[in-house]
This record gives structure tokens, C-alpha cells and sequence, in this order.
């Protein structure tokens, strides 16, 4: 509830699940993110007084906020529901935000009369399995005395907790109908799990299933033939192959059944087909090559490799990349005999070498000095493949001292070869930004106000926290006096943690043991490599996290599943960078690269990415710094993950007396695995006993543990040079951020010439390099009533312990109302909700905290449209009205002779009081209320708190604070200010499509053209509906009577600026019906025929006053839907050369057989075909979003040029108040150049080329739909007479 996650990627659809699963909200909410954003339930660790900062997973699914049209919501959104320490967005690491809708373990049921009984039975199935589990097992389990049955069709769900097993322990038994007593019952049941177990064993497993298994031994059964011959493949040791589907009721962990999956499962299964499955099996191969090659496994590499060769399903996805690998094991080695094995099988096959093949074996050959007669003959391959010895140094990456061994191979038969020169910077050649690059106009980079020693000094402060992965800081609640019970339970705790330590130490190691044994049966060889990747104490310490982080409420098994997974990824790409000596390499860069950034250093006309590029050319050899590495395949990690669960709940006790002695003194397992039913779905969670639960809620400690990543920066960061190198030192990030199995985005990036990128890569940088400090007395005051109660008015939420306390319950529960139990319903999701906002404000303020005294950076990166986003998830300035009130530069800036003007102009732009009047008329406003403003400064409060019924308050008190200093300075111009001052942009979605349209009526709505008031297109949408709805009351018709007096602004805002970003009039509907219930005097009854009425109007309105716009949007939205109905994904590049493709495609299920349960794993990648509505709804605003991006960089990047600082949240630019006129003209010049483009003539042209070209020589006539394609695509909608120049003059377009 990483990352997400930053408003990230789109949202997909989630199965519908009937009526009594949770909604899930789909309110769009425009670009900008809300002052009240809800948090995800929990996170990083826990807050004093007992408070659980752990996800609550609680009684009902966290909200999804997304929008309709399939883009992502506001920035808080992941973190609503991930608020941990991971990254969001990127394939491996943290968890996506999709989670919860793409993992469960179960499909839905059939449907029809007999789903109540389908309910039913599949429960007692669940209690079944639970029980027998238990039973197979000699660990005690926790003792639930009764499981409620009878209410089950009523309650959102119902959980099945099975008792733990005594010397005879019977099936729990069910109150009500009496299902679990009867024999009849107990008899069907048996016989149909016996029925269930015999057809499982007759499945053949879905490719993904087999490809993790990798080399497990698979049993294929068809209905009518005899069993067929088990492939074999090698596991890590040598061992005996184990079923993959084994059913074992003796397992101590049998699977739970569902009732549709068995259904399923009894038709005989063919292997897919699509290309799918392929990508998955490619990438676990290349995973499981890539560890061997990290432990240093060569014979059990080539064994693997070899087998897979030899396999009909694996050869074919095998490419030379895998031979590659297995070759630089031996490389390393210097066993040139088996490397020249190896590749001369690979000549052999159908596969050819390539360049980094050659190089291999050149490495080779000069790690173990071969005589020159095998070098010359390599060296003769490689000119007769059609390669030449320079692009070896050009274009392979090379580890360690391999460039050195290859120059030395080369060498003994060349003995005068000069490594080739570094290739001339190429310069960028869009027409946006030719005179940016050219050398006559280039200006030197600003420096920061740090000495190259203290920059160093913070370098190794950021490494040293990156190397420890995780941050434990202190919390800003405030902690309880400590008591007596409070030392105690802290005492309890360290010393359990440090036997829970132990514990799991042993489990781990004995479980690699028998992994490791031979002639052992056991489905998880294929994960030993994967348990040795990092010291046994850092698999402890994840799990020990894990464990610390779990709240109360539990967290669902998936989720915790792919949260070890990618924990495991993370570090291991860490110790990758480590051992091949590339975190050497960047200290001894960076140290040179801090000369372009030191005010005690020379003035460098460098870019940072020119100059970092030009110090990595000037060191000549060592490692490469952008080495690629494989992502491993989401089924991996869930089952790695998975593994390390099950170790963890096996191994973690308590005694059951700890908190009370008269109890008995066994020990009782810390965690326990339940199941909860969301209607139709079955969901895996892993609970703490309630014991465990009390003995933290006494402790009440007062840490926070985040990963490092989640923090800010506390040194400029790394510059973006390639789609893989920059932002953190060693935490891995993508530069484009992309839902779970998607890599295709990767993959376009990596294919994209690097100069087209240059302009993207630089304004991330300048973005990134934006020094940031805290706002000390703001933060104060916050702190101090987030204590207090907290102030919900204020947007600070108050703790748990001022929750609404539910009813008292009737004594006899049969005898609950269901407005009782609506009530109890209420209050509990009241709770869930305080919690998740406590919690992620906890986060947050206690961030915010830690870098007091600090200067910190916010890298960057982007998602799929290019919209940039701080790369730390909780704390940055693309949050709410508290974090943005707290943030300050750390650069400051005399005021200078407008500067105090704009302060006080952006004081009144904050309150929203006076949106409609002119600047003028707000900064006289501001000198008007100069008394309001110094008292809130001054006595922010006790005062008369004017500050506090502003729209941000937080914001507007932090510039009242501002003003009073400035103002009261003997020389306001001379005084140095470090506040931030917004421009906004006024309805820039609207913006965009009347510029591009030249559309003369919708640009004058939204302030392209000058005037000497600010045009408010909402009321002017509002003013045109009142004129419809005044028409339909005078022809009688009754909702228009109604609705008179009801129209304004407010109640078609959010719909007018959510049309522009794909706004469907479902969703429409659901807005202006939520504005509607906020007027209490508005009839209930006339609720939807209102709503109804509405949003047909305002879609009319914006009809007549945006006629262009809405062509352009019915073509975009006509070509994505015929390119996605011939199977193909849309795809464009921005005007700056940014290549995007939507990445909405059909999702899968593939089941895994993991210990504990099955768990349905739904993934979608670029292999499937594409989702045609997704592709449909979202192109327009999709579109329109890498517009907008395009138009920040270019800001970004001259204003850079002209010396200022600048940062966005997307359509809303920052700076000093000193530079907001030159901003204001940077931004102009800058939007009327980028639809000086013939931006959608270009988009037409790209697009016809990408999806009509056809090859000159094909004879085939064109088939009619790539005729209709041709004629759609080539149609571009004609524009208006609006001439864009006028921009430049209109003062309110940005204000």
C-alpha cells in the first residue's frame, strides 16, 4: 500500500463478486490529489500508545480509489493502500497496488439455486482440511470454541477458524442448521472430497504452475490413456523429482478445495497456446540461471540448461541469453574446455551466438591466459558472424574486471589494439528543445549551497542507509507514560523476539537441508538456490519485519506472500551490484560528479547525465553501472514468499500464560492462517493471536521501521543516464513505473535510441535535484495536535480511541436487528477508516520528523504516460495540504521588488476566496485582512485562527507565516525566502484539447485567451445547463422543476474536469449524485432521475462550448478502439520522443499449489491479448496526460537554463517568489511551442505507419477492417481559428 502507489497505472477491472462483497469506489477524481485522501490500512511498524501501525486488513476490503476510465487516481491512492517501505509501481518490488483484486485463493463458485448450499459445504471443506491439517501436525494451534454458521448468508463474510488439536479433537461443530452433525451431510461430504481428490490428481498443471515448478516431475492423466512418462528436469542438488499436484491428506498443510475450480479442473487440459505461459517459463529460467551464476553453480547451470535444451516445451522458449549466462560461470571459473563445449552446442543448435557470446569467450580466454591460436580462431568467428572486435567494448556490459580480460585476449594476438574512443555525445534532436542543447546558448549548472566535503559526507550517509535496506526512526506520537506493565511488556518482547530470531534461524536452515538432501520428494527444490542467494540472518530479518509489521486486524496471505518474494528480490539485486563491484565504481564517480554541483568547485556547461556519462567514459574499465538483470516472474514470488510464510508460522510461539498465569503454560503459534469469505471469494489471512497482539499494545513502542527506499534522500541523487541506472545508489528503480507482470514498457524503453530520451532524462534529473528542507514551526504545531486529539476540520486525524464506540448488543445474539447490525457495521468501518488515516498522517509526520534538521532530495521517475513522481511514496510534496505546509527549499531567494506581491497572492489563491476576481483585486484583498494574517502567524492557536477556514489551512497558515517575517524585515526585497509559491494551471485537460483543436470558444473558457478577469469554465458549464433545465421546465417536464434552484458550480465541478480525462457518464452520474445527498434541502427520491437528468446536460453543455474538443476525443477514442479490435495495443510517442503503450490487456488466472493453500494468482501482460474498452476509454486521457507531461519538462528544462528552481505536482508549478514572472513566461513560450507541433498530424502519420503499413511486395488484398482502420486514422479532426499566440498575454492561463 507501496507505493503504491504516486498516482501509478491504471486501474483493470476486477471480477464482480455479487452483492455482498465491499465496494470498491470508482469516483474520479480529477489530477490534482484531495486534502482528504484515506491511507491504506497500516503499514511500516507500529506507534506509540499501543496504536498499530500495521495493515488492517479489518472486516472488509480497503476502498480502491480509481477512476472509471481505467487511469489512476489521485497521488494517495497506492498509499492508501500500501503504505509500506517498497516502491511502487515497479515489477518486483513492493507490493502493486492491485493486490487485493488480482490475488486470491479461490475463483468464484457456480452461481445458481444452489449457491447457499455451495457456501456451505465449501466451508465445511474448509473446517475439513483445517482440522486434518492441525491434526497432521505437532504444533498446537490456537483453540476458537464455536464457528458461526448460521448468519452466513447475511454477514459480509464469515471466518473459519479451526480448534486446535488435542488428543481427540472432533470436527468443529456448527451452531443452527446443524450441518456439521449430520451424518448425511458428513457422508456427501466425505464422498465428494474423495471424488475431488481423484480428479485433482488427473489435472495437468497450468504452464505458469510448471514453469515455477521448474524441475519438478509432472504426472499427466488423461481420462481414457494410460498415465504418460514424467518429465524429468534437474533440481538444484541432485534429486528424485516430486509430483507437483500431490494431494496428500498426511501433509501438514492440505490444500482447501474450491468448488469451481474443481469444476474446472475435470475437463482435460491442453497447454495453452498463447505466449503467456512462454514469457513466464523464458523468465524462470533465465531467474534460475541467474542465481546459479550468482552462487557460482556451474555444474548445476549447465545441467539445467542442457535439460531444458533438451525439453520440447523449454528448448523452445530457450535463447541465447541462457547459454550467455551458464558460459560466464565457466568464464569466471577460467574453464575454457567446458565454455567451448558450451557454445559449440550452441552453434550447433537452431540459435546463434551473438556479440556478448564473443565476449564470454574472450573473457575466458584471458582470465585463464589461452594461447593465442583459440583466441585467433574465436576472434575469426566473430568477424565471420558479422561482428567487428570494436563493438564488443561498445555495446556489451561487462562485470568485475571482464573488460579488462577481454582487451587482454585480444591483445595477445593484436598486441597493438587501442580500445576504440568514446563515442561523441549525441546531441538531442527534437525540435522542442534545439537551441536548449546547442553548445552557443548552454549556461553553466547551478551550484548548491554545499562544499564538495559536506556532499561527500552525505553521500556516504545515504549509502550507509541503503546498506542497512531498512530505517527505524522514532515516532511523533506521543508515547504514554511508561509504566510499570509497559517496561515489562517491553522486556517480554526483546526477549521472545530473540528466541523468535533463533527459531526461525533453525527452521530455515533445516528446511534447506532437506531441500538440499538427496533422493528427497519435495516440490520446493526448484526454491533452494533462491534461500541461498543472501546470508540466512537477512531471510531472518525480513521475516522478523514481516512479523513486527502485522497488525491486529491480520493481512492477507497473498499479499504477505508477494511481499517476502520481492523483499528477497531487492536485497539480492543489492549483494548483484555489490559483488560485480559496481557500488565502487559509483562511489568513485560520484565523488568527481559532486564538482559539478559544489559552490567550491569550478562552473561546469554540463547537464548532470552529460557530465555523469562523461566521467564514466573517463574511467575506462571497471564494471558496467547499467547491467540488466532479470525480473523474476510474479508465480516465483509468491512461492518463495510463500515458503517463508509457512516457516514463519510454523516456527514463531508464544507461551499461551504469558499474560495470564493461571492458564496453562504451552506454547501456542504466534500466527495462524484463517480463511474469510467476501461473498463469493475465499481469501487466505494470516492472524496474530490475540496474545501476541495485547503483549504490543502494552509495549507500546514508539519505532517506525521503513525500507530505505521509502525515505527521502540525504544526497543529490544519481542521476538518470538509461532506462536502468539512476535516482537511489544501490535500491533498484525503474525509470517507468508498470503493473505487475508487465515488462513490455522495459522493453520499449531499452529499444528506444538513448538521444530520444535525453530530454525525459533530464528533466527528471532536474526534478530530482531539487534540494528540500522542513518547516520547523509548522511542523510543531502540527505534531502538537496530532497529540491533541488530533482536528479533523484541519485535515489531522484524531486517534482510535475517539472512534464511535458500537451499540451495546442484545444478550441473546438471535435476536440482532439488521439496523443493529448496520450500526456495528458502521462504527467499525468508521474505525478502520480513522485508523488508516491516523496512520498514514503517523507516517508521514514521523518522516518528516527524522529530517528535521536535515536538506533532503526527492528523486524521481515516471509512470507509462510519463507523469513524473517522487520515487519515496509517503512523504513528498505531492501530498495533502499538511505535507505540501511542510516542505520548504533549501535553496532561499531574496524577495525582490514583486516577490512579497506574490506571496500574498498565493495566500488568497490558498484560501480560495476570490477565484473569480482579478490579481489585483486579491493582493489589495490580502492588504486588506494584513491584520487576520500577522495573528494567525503570530498566534496561530489562540489567536483569532482566520487560518483555519481556508480551503488548505495548512498551507495558508505556513505563507501567513511567511508574509509576517517578510514584511516585518527592514528590507522585505532583501529578505531571503524559502517558500515555494504555486501556479496553477486553470482546467489544463480542457486546456490541451482547445490548443490542440484551436478550438476559439473552449480556449476563452479556460483562460488561453486574455481577459481581464479569470473565466471559470465550471460556471460557465453550470450556466449552461441552468439554460437547458429552464427550457424542460417550461415544456412541464417534472425533474427539471425540481432541480431548480439546485444547480451550481460545485455540483458539476467534478464531472467537467474529470470529462476531459475519459469520464463515462455512469461515473458522471455518481458524482453529481454524491453533490446532490450534500444538499440537504434536495429531495431523496428524485436522487437518480436528478443525477440522471444532469449529467446528460452538463456532457451536452461541454458539447456546444468544447465542439473541437469533443471531436478529438471521439477520434482518439474510434482509432484506439479498432487498433485494440485487430489485437494490437496503442501505442504513440510524445512530442519530446517518450515511446508509450497502454498497458491494458485480458488477464489470466493461474492456479499455484503452494503449501499452506492454493492461491489464484491473475496477471495480464503484453503476451495476451489486449482489453479492447480499457484501450478504448483510456487512450483520450492517456493522451491527453503525456501532453501535460510533455509541457512540464519543457518548463522544467528553460527554466533550469534561466537559473530557477522549479519543481510540479503535474499541472501545478512551483518556485521562488522572486522567478514566478519568469516561470509564468517559460511556461507560455513553452505550451504555445509544443502545439506549434502538428501534434496530432504526427500522431496520425506514426499511427498509420505502426498499424496499416504493409511490406510493398505483398499482393494480399487489405482486409476490410485495416481499410476502415486507414480511414479513420488519416480523418484527424479539423481545427478552429483560435490562434494559440494569444497564450502568451493571457495572465490567468497558469495563476
Amino acid at each position: 500500500m507501496a507505493a503504491g502507489p504516486p498516482r501509478l497505472m491504471a486501474a483493470g477491472g476486477g471480477r464482480q463478486a455479487g452483492n455482498r462483497r465491499c465496494a470498491m469506489a470508482t469516483a474520479a477524481t480529477g489530477d490534482r490529489p484531495r486534502r482528504r485522501e484515506r491511507p491504506g490500512m497500516g503499514g511500516p511498524g507500529r506507534g506509540g500508545g499501543g496504536e498499530w501501525a500495521g495493515r488492517g486488513l479489518g472486516r472488509c476490503l480497503p476502498f480502491i480509489n480509481r477512476r472509471p476510465d481505467g487511469c489512476p487516481g489521485s497521488p494517495a491512492a497506492v498509499t492508501r493502500l500500501r503504505p509500506r517501505g517498497a516502491r511502487l509501481g515497479s515489477a518486483h518490488s513492493g507490493i502493486p497496488w492491485r493486490i487485493f483484486r488480482t490475488y486470491s485463493s479461490a475463483s468464484t463458485k457456480e452461481k445458481a439455486s444452489r449457491s447457499g448450499t455451495c457456501e456451505r459445504t465449501e466451508l465445511l471443506e474448509v473446517l475439513k482440511a483445517r482440522a486434518k491439517q492441525l491434526q497432521g501436525s505437532n504444533v498446537p494451534e490456537v483453540t476458537v470454541s464455536k464457528v458461526e454458521l448460521a448468519a452466513l448468508d447475511n454477514d459480509k463474510y464469515q471466518e473459519a477458524v479451526a480448534p486446535g488439536p488435542k488428543e481427540k479433537q472432533p470436527v468443529p461443530t456448527a451452531r443452527g442448521d446443524g450441518l456439521a452433525q449430520s451424518n448425511t451431510w458428513a457422508k456427501k461430504l466425505q464422498k465428494e472430497m474423495y471424488s475431488q481428490q481423484l480428479k485433482m490428481k488427473q489435472e495437468l498443471p497450468s504452464a505458469a504452475s510448471l514453469a515455477l515448478e521448474g524441475q519438478a516431475k509432472v504426472e499427466v492423466k488423461a481420462e481414457t490413456r494410460p498415465p504418460a512418462k514424467t518429465m524429468k528436469s534437474p533440481k538444484i542438488p541432485k534429486t528424485k523429482a516430486a509430483t507437483a499436484w500431490s494431494q496428500s491428506s498426511g501433509s501438514p498443510h492440505s490444500k482447501p478445495r474450491e468448488m469451481k475450480e474443481a469444476a474446472e479442473l475435470k475437463r482435460p487440459q491442453r497447454m495453452p497456446k498463447d505466449r503467456s505461459n512462454e514469457q513466464v517459463l523464458q523468465q524462470t529460467i533465465q531467474s534460475n540461471l541467474e542465481c546459479f551464476l550468482f552462487l557460482q553453480q556451474a555444474e548445476e547451470a549447465e545441467r539445467y540448461l542442457l535439460l531444458c535444451h533438451s525439453s520440447a516445451v523449454k528448448g523452445k522458449v530457450l535463447d541465447t541469453g541462457a547459454f550467455n549466462i551458464v558460459m560466464r560461470i565457466w568464464a569466471r571459473k577460467g574453464s575454457f574446455n567446458r565454455l567451448d563445449r558450451l557454445f559449440s552446442i550452441l552453434e550447433a543448435s537452431s540459435l546463434r551466438p551473438n556479440l556478448e557470446s564473443y565476449a564470454v569467450a574472450l573473457e575466458c580466454m584471458g582470465r585463464n591466459k589461452s594461447p593465442p591460436k583459440a583466441i585467433l580462431r574465436y576472434l575469426q568467428k566473430l568477424n565471420s558472424s558479422g561482428f567487428h572486435v570494436d563493438e564488443l567494448f561498445q555495446k556489451c556490459l561487462f562485470e568485475e574486471d571482464g573488460k579488462e580480460m577481454v582487451l587482454w585476449a585480444i591483445r595477445t594476438v593484436q598486441p597493438n589494439y587501442q580500445l576504440p574512443p568514446p563515442p561523441s555525445p549525441k546531441i538531442c534532436k527534437s525540435s522542442l528543445l534545439q537551441d536548449f542543447y546547442s553548445r552557443e546558448t548552454m549556461v553553466s549548472y547551478p551550484k548548491l549551497d554545499f562544499s564538495v566535503k559536506e556532499l561527500q559526507e552525505l553521500f556516504q550517509q545515504q549509502l550507509e542507509m541503503e546498506l542497512k535496506n531498512t530505517v527505524t526512526i522514532e515516532s511523533v506520537e506521543a508515547a504514554k507514560p511508561l509504566t510499570p506493565q509497559a517496561i515489562k511488556a517491553r522486556e517480554l518482547l526483546g526477549t521472545l523476539r530473540s528466541q523468535w530470531h533463533d527459531a526461525i534461524l533453525q527452521a530455515l536452515q533445516n528446511s534447506k537441508r532437506s531441500m538440499a538432501r538427496p533422493k528427497r520428494l519435495s516440490k520446493y527444490n526448484i526454491l533452494y538456490p533462491y534461500l541461498c542467494l543472501l546470508p540466512d540472518e537477512e531471510y531472518v530479518d525480513i521475516m522478523m519485519q514481516v512479523l513486527n509489521d502485522l497488525s491486529p486486524q491480520g493481512e492477507s496471505l497473498a499479499v504477505l506472500a508477494r511481499e517476502l518474494g520481492s523483499k528477497v528480490y531487492d536485497r539480492y539485486i543489492i549483494q548483484r551490484k555489490l559483488r560485480s563491484g559496481q557500488l565502487e565504481k559509483v562511489q568513485e564517480i560520484y565523488e568527481n560528479y559532486i564538482q559539478l554541483l559544489a559552490k567550491d568547485s569550478q562552473p561546469k556547461q554540463y547537464m548532470p547525465r552529460e557530465y555523469w556519462e562523461k566521467l564514466v567514459a573517463e574511467a575506462g574499465f571497471g564494471p558496467s553501472l547499467n547491467l540488466k538483470t532479470c525480473s523474476w516472474p510474479c508465480v516465483l514470488l509468491m512461492r518463495l514468499g510463500m515458503h517463508m510464510l509457512e516457516l514463519l508460522v510454523k516456527a514463531v510461539k508464544v507461551p499461551r500464560n504469558i499474560l495470564n498465569r493461571r492458564l496453562e503454560s504451552k506454547p501456542v503459534p504466534v500466527l495462524y492462517h484463517v480463511y474469510s469469505f467476501y461473498s463469493n471469494w475465499q481469501v487466505g489471512l494470516i492472524r496474530p493471536h490475540p496474545v501476541f497482539s495485547q503483549l504490543v499494545s502494552n509495549a507500546a513502542e514508539t519505532t517506525l521501521t521503513f525500507n530505505s527506499s521509502a525515505m527521502p534522500m540525504l544526497c543529490p541523487p544519481v542521476p538518470w543516464t538509461s532506462p536502468t541506472f539512476g535516482a537511489f545508489v544501490l535500491n533498484d528503480t525503474k525509470l517507468m513505473r508498470f503493473m505487475d507482470e508487465t515488462t513490455y514498457h522495459q522493453q520499449l524503453l531499452e529499444q528506444c535510441p538513448l538521444v530520444n530520451l535525453h530530454a525525459v532524462l533530464d528533466a527528471l534529473n532536474q526534478l530530482g535535484n531539487c534540494a528540500w528542507k522542513i518547516n520547523q514551526p509548522v511542523l510543531d504545531i502540527i505534531i502538537s495536535i496530532f497529540n491533541d486529539k488530533g482536528n479533523e476540520k484541519l485535515d489531522i486525524p484524531p486517534p482510535l480511541s475517539e472512534a464511535p464506540k458500537p451499540p451495546t448488543p442484545p444478550s441473546n445474539s438471535s435476536s440482532w436487528s439488521k439496523s443493529f447490525k448496520h450500526e456495528v457495521f458502521l462504527c467499525k468501518k468508521k474505525a478502520a477508516e480513522m485508523h488508516s488515516l491516523r496512520m498514514d498522517a503517523l507516517y508521514k509526520l514521523s518522516i518528516a520528523n527524522y529530517v528535521r534538521d536535515k536538506v533532503f532530495w526527492f528523486p524521481h521517475n515516471m509512470d507509462f504516460r510519463g507523469r513524473t513522481y517522487p520515487c519515496p511514496p509517503y512523504f513528498n510534496h505531492l501530498g495533502n495540504d499538511v505535507t505540501r505546509a511542510i516542505l520548504l527549499f533549501a535553496e532561499g531567494r531574496p524577495l525582490g521588488p514583486r516577490g512579497l506581491d506574490w506571496l500574498k497572492i498565493h495566500l488568497i489563491n490558498l484560501t480560495g476566496l476570490k477565484k473569480k476576481n482579478a490579481l489585483q483585486e486579491r493582493l489589495e484583498y490580502a492588504n486588506e485582512i494584513m491584520e487576520d494574517i500577522l495573528d494567525s502567524a503570530d498566534r496561530p492557536l489562540t489567536g483569532r485562527k482566520w487560518w483555519m477556514d481556508t480551503d488548505e489551512p495548512w498551507q495558508a497558515l505556513a505563507c501567513c507565516m511567511e508574509i509576517a517575517k517578510a514584511s516585518r524585515s527592514p528590507d522585505p526585497a532583501a529578505y531571503i525566502s524559502h517558500f515555494p509559491v504555486h501556479q496553477d494551471g486553470s482546467c489544463n485537460g480542457l486546456q490541451h484539447y482547445a490548443a490542440l483543436g484551436r478550438d476559439l470558444s473552449g480556449a476563452a473558457s479556460v483562460n488561453l485567451v486574455p481577459c481581464g478577469l479569470p473565466q471559470d469554465v465550471y460556471s460557465a458549464v453550470a450556466q449552461q445547463v441552468e439554460e437547458f433545465r429552464k427550457k424542460d421546465a417550461e415544456r412541464g417536464l417534472k425533474v427539471a422543476q425540481v432541480l431548480q434552484g439546485f444547480i451550481s458550480r460545485k455540483v458539476v465541478k467534478q464531472t467537467v474536469m474529470t470529462v476531459v480525462y475519459g469520464v463515462t457518464r455512469y461515473g458522471g452520474r455518481l458524482q453529481i449524485e454524491k453533490r446532490l445527498k450534500e444538499i440537504d434541502e434536495f429531495p431523496e427520491e428524485y436522487l437518480w432521475e436528478a443525477s440522471h437528468y444532469l449529467v446528460k446536460q452538463v456532457f451536452n453543455s461541454i458539447k456546444e462550448m468544447f465542439s473541437a474538443t469533443r471531436d478529438i476525443q471521439n477520434w482518439l477514442t474510434e482509432s484506439a478502439k479498432l487498433i485494440a479490435q485487430s489485437g494490437r495495443t496503442v501505442e504513440w510517442v510524445t512530442p519530446l520522443g517518450l515511446p508509450i503503450v497502454q498497458p491494458y490487456y485480458r488477464s489470466r488466472s493461474t492456479v499455484l499449489n503452494c503449501g499452506m493453500q492454493r492461491l489464484s494468482v491473475k496477471t495480464s501482460n503484453s503476451s495476451q491479448k489486449p482489453d479492447t474498452v480499457k484501450q478504448k476509454n483510456a487512450f483520450p486521457p492517456n493522451f491527453i496526460h503525456s501532453l501535460d507531461s510533455t509541457h512540464m519538462m519543457l518548463t522544467a528544462l528553460h527554466c533550469l537554463r534561466k537559473g530557477l528552481t522549479f519543481v510540479s505536482v503535474h499541472d501545478c508549478y512551483w518556485t521562488h517568489a522572486l522567478t514566478v514572472d519568469v516561470m509564468n513566461q517559460v511556461c507560455r513560450q513553452q505550451f504555445v511551442a509544443l502545439h506549434s507541433e502538428k501534434i496530432l498530424q504526427d500522431l496520425s502519420e506514426f499511427m498509420l505507419e505502426k498499424y496499416c503499413s504493409s511490406s510493398s511486395s505483398s499482393t494480399e488484398p487489405i482486409a476490410q477492417w485495416q481499410k476502415r482502420l486507414m480511414e479513420q486514422l488519416s480523418s484527424v479532426p479539423r481545427t478552429g481559428e483560435f490562434n494559440l499566440k494569444q497564450v502568451m498575454d493571457s495572465t490567468y492561463f497558469f495563476s
